[in-house]
């Protein structure tokens, strides 16, 4: 699978024992890069991989590496993807775009992330960091990837790869892990090298160097001090490389679109299926979502999710999900699963029994008026930003409350902001609020996925709103893609019609 430029032609190969390798030094007989082949050209990648030891030759389906790979999980993965719905030509175009935006002889250096601890010796999932992710598809830690400018043209650039290498005890204890020939073989580093070597690897890339982007301190775990200290020496002030990764990571491709996509039918079809049930309790409805999410095929809830009956959902971020349910009041549920590392965010609000009374429906009807009506808003003919959409839904929700009995008069403005309190919607992708920095007062563009989340929150015990509509608590979220002249909605399997609602438990 080696895509160490843009295009490729199957040869076979027995490459040279490298010094920290498989425990028998396996070495992959695989696809070469040519220059002959046009940039367009379509990949070409051998249907299996094999390695050659000194005695036989090894397929890497008897091997083990530290994530999925086609030859171990062909149920998860199809041939030529290095993680679900992202192939291994797809995360080289990434390198090599982030490389054509450096400057002449720039470089870019990456830390992976680090095993969490939540308690003790007890552990979280790994989770890579989302830019180192973006650019390599490699989900370790005890990582370092340095992408290096070394032309004008795209995909002029060489991928460095600093990780562990094999170690049978190790893994023995904790799983396997790729080593430094998968790092080559699988994930297509141009060099790579073991990571307890960093300090003497790491110098000479650096030395040529015009500018280094980087978001590494010297508190970041394992390279942080190293890194620092280096550049130090070198005289190379580093500039921040977030900025540049997530300008990229904002426009969606249509892989990335399609891995959301699934994530939102997924999820949208088990929070429908949640409303058709009856719950008792807060934390039994979280419950099955989360296996619902996981049972169809998406690797688990994408966030913690909300579960918050009756006013609890004046709290917006409310995740205790412990308090029993009453059949005479609403809940809010924001929840999404993930796929690929791919998330959607959702939230629905419906009635605990299944039927909306008077006041519950009048105000679910006004925000999913406007809810709609910002939806129609995302497409890059409209020519609006996420801020200007957030200003029409404060309007869209204004005229709504002011029809139903709201005196928005005078303080208006205060008032909606309890009403109101947070922004209509933000981006999404590899995280729930991706791209971190990344404005949302820009023009939306094809590509661009975010949510559009507008509520209403009414307090309890505050006199300036009616009666009957206090304690009430509803929010409608779906995530979209912005097209040219019409949103494509991820998530239209939750169901959110009132009509549709009712009609569920017959």
């Amino acid at each position: 699978m080696k895509l160490p430029r843009a295009a490729l032609r199957q040869c076979s190969r027995q490459l040279r024992p490298h010094q920290t390798n498989w425990p028998l030094q396996p070495r992959l007989q695989s696809a070469k890069s040519t220059s002959s082949i046009p940039a367009s050209s379509t990949p070409c990648r051998p249907s299996s991989r094999t390695y050659a030891t000194t005695p036989t030759v090894v397929s890497a389906a008897d091997l083990e590496f530290g994530q999925p790979v086609y030859e171990t999980h062909p149920h998860m993965l199809q041939p030529g993807e290095l993680t679900p719905g992202i192939t291994a030509q797809e995360y080289h175009e990434r390198r090599s775009k982030l490389a054509f935006a450096l400057p002449e002889n720039g470089i870019a250096i990456l830390a992976s992330s680090e095993l969490k601890y939540r308690s003790g010796a007890v552990f979280f999932p790994f989770r890579q960091d989302s830019n180192f992710l973006y650019l390599t598809g490699f989900s370790e830690p005890d990582s370092l990837a340095i992408i290096q400018k070394t032309g004008p043209k795209p995909g002029d650039y060489v991928f460095h790869l600093f990780c562990r290498p094999k170690d049978p005890r190790a893994e023995q204890w904790s799983g396997p892990w790729s080593g430094l020939q998968a790092a080559e073989d699988v994930f297509n580093a141009d060099f790579t090298g073991d990571i307890a070597r960093v300090e003497s690897l790491l110098p000479p890339i650096l030395r040529g160097a015009s500018k280094i982007y980087t978001d590494i301190t010297s508190s970041t775990p394992v390279t942080g001090q190293l890194v620092t200290t280096l550049l130090s020496h070198l005289h190379l002030p580093p500039s921040p490389l977030a900025g540049l990764v997530h300008s990229l990571r904002a426009i969606k491709s249509p892989a990335e679109i399609s891995n959301m996509r699934h994530a939102g039918r997924i999820s949208g079809r088990a929070l429908t299926s949640a409303m058709r049930r009856s719950w008792s309790s807060e934390k039994d409805l979280e419950s099955y979502l989360n296996y619902a999410f996981t049972a169809n095929g998406l690797s688990g809830p994408a966030y913690v999710p909300v579960v918050a009956g009756g006013s609890r959902g004046n709290m917006i971020h409310y995740v205790h999900n412990n308090r029993l349910l009453d059949q005479n009041q609403m809940v809010l549920v924001d929840a999404g699963g993930e796929y690929g590392t791919y998330i959607t965010d959702i939230t629905r609000t419906w009635p605990v029994n299944g039927k909306f009374s008077a006041a519950q429906r009048d105000l679910y009807q006004a925000v999913l008026t406007v809810q709609r009506q910002m939806v129609s808003l995302c497409r890059e003919n409209a020519s609006l930003s996420l801020d200007q959409i957030h200003r029409a839904t404060e309007a869209g929700l204004r005229e709504q409350l002011t029809l139903l009995g709201f005196d928005l008069s005078g303080g208006g403005g205060g008032k909606m902001d309890v009403l109101f309190p947070h922004h209509v919607g933000h981006y999404v992708g590899l995280d729930v609020h991706d791209t971190p920095g990344y404005s949302r007062g820009l023009t939306l563009r094809q590509g661009h996925a975010v949510t559009i989340e507008p509520g209403v929150y009414v307090p309890a015990d505050d006199e300036r709103f009616p009666e009957h509509f206090r304690g009430l608590a509803v929010r409608i979220e779906d995530s979209v893609v912005v097209d040219v002249d019409s949103p494509l909605i991820l998530t239209t399997e939750a169901v959110k019609e009132v009509v549709d609602i009712e009609a569920l438990r017959g």
